[in-house]
């Protein structure tokens, strides 16, 4: 028998499996089952990325071993997007590097930057991947509770400075992925001016940064002095519907990327180029694409979210992010349950976040608008 590392066994367990042992019995039984689970985009890559694929695939020069922090044609053409979307100015050959999905970057920075028993901050609720990576780095995560009464945001005086100065890493994510909550200029403002005061690497995930409705997504970097300690990782997944293609980016403090730079020469060999081509056209393609988008995921968060109200739930219309945050009067996963039980709806237990997300379900509006019509009534009769 073979023996799990200890890192490994300090993960948490994997609720999502149990849960789709739920859905897998559930379809079994006949029930036609609606996910909101998934945060995995319905919609199709648009077609001019698709084509500049398939030209790219053809360039024999592609068929080669790509560089580790990708083509600079790529870079130059993020650092273009940067500004354009965010007024933001970056060194192409220096401030930007190319990922294989900004997950791939998130999970290796702590390997660059964290020895045994360091601390890193990490949001709770929050993407697995903060807490995970850490404990795979040997590391200490140290929990900054997300919660309703502080607008989802953590409250950093909250943290003891014998932490902070043992932290070397403070993972933050807006608009949030679960909460769907956002940070303002002034939140930025102090956590980059902490993580400047304890020499801090602030990790900021912007993977939502274009998801947006009627507001808009500030980056991290628009900040004064957050190139001092900001490193910001995006993605094209969720802005151009390219979650399957694993293409994204990190940009910010030229000795942070190259720090993960140093850990993807030894591990990867970077994103195929031809992906990268079809990243360049997404990215210096009309935002029209973008603008779509929030469209009609604003069209269903309307729905779903008035439905919910209606069934006598307390949620708000979150002002970015695919997903709808939503308090429940039970156990996340007892809500959860019963939710696929009676209703024949999925959603993502708050729980499964984080010991802070207990109370809350997670919807993703990743279902079209007649499927979220037909959820919205079953959830009335099971709960109105």
């Amino acid at each position: 028998m073979f023996e799990l590392s200890k890192r490994l066994t300090k993960l948490p367990p994997y609720l999502f499996a149990e849960i789709d042992a739920m859905k897998a019995k559930k379809i079994k039984e006949g029930v036609k089952v609606i996910d909101f689970g998934v945060g995995d985009p319905d919609l199709p890559t648009p077609k001019h990325i698709v084509e500049a694929m398939k030209k790219a695939v053809e360039k024999e020069e592609h068929h080669k071993y790509p560089s580790y922090e990708g083509m600079l044609s790529f870079r130059q053409a993020v650092a273009n997007f940067y500004e354009r979307r965010k007024g933001v100015k970056l060194d192409a050959e220096k401030e930007v590097i190319s990922l294989i999905g900004s997950k791939e970057g998130i999970a290796h920075l702590p390997l660059a930057f964290v020895d045994r028993n360091d601390i890193v901050l990490v949001p709770d609720p929050g993407y697995p991947v903060y807490f995970a990576s850490t404990i795979l780095a040997d590391g200490k995560p140290y929990k900054m509770p997300l919660k309703k009464e502080n607008g989802f945001l953590p409250d950093l005086n909250a943290i003891p400075s014998e932490i902070a100065k043992k932290a070397k890493i403070m993972f933050l994510n807006y608009p949030n992925n679960p909460t769907a909550s956002v940070a303002e200029k002034d939140f930025i403002k102090e956590a980059i001016d902490f993580c400047v005061d304890y020499n801090i690497i602030l990790a900021h995930d912007a993977a939502y940064s274009e998801l947006t409705f009627d507001y808009r997504a500030r980056s991290f970097l628009e900040v004064d002095n957050a190139f001092d300690v900001v490193i910001e990782f995006n993605s094209l997944s969720k802005t151009y519907n390219m979650t399957g293609w694993r293409i994204g980016f990190a940009v910010g403090n030229a000795e942070i990327l190259n720090g993960l730079l140093k850990v993807k020469t030894n591990i990867d060999s970077g994103v195929f180029q031809a992906v990268q081509e079809a990243a360049i056209a997404a990215m210096t393609g009309s935002d029209e694409v973008i603008e779509k988008n929030n469209r009609i995921y604003k069209e269903r968060r309307d729905l779903l979210v008035d439905g919910l109200r209606d069934a006598g739930f307390n949620v708000e219309k979150p002002k970015a992010t695919f997903y709808v945050w939503c308090e429940v009067n039970m156990s996340s996963m007892e809500f959860t349950k019963k939710l696929l039980n009676e209703a024949g709806i999925l959603v993502t237990p708050g729980i499964g976040f984080g010991e802070y997300g207990e109370g809350f379900v997670r919807f993703a509006l990743t279902r079209d608008v007649e499927v979220i019509k037909e959820a919205v009534e079953r959830i009335r009769r099971t709960f109105g």
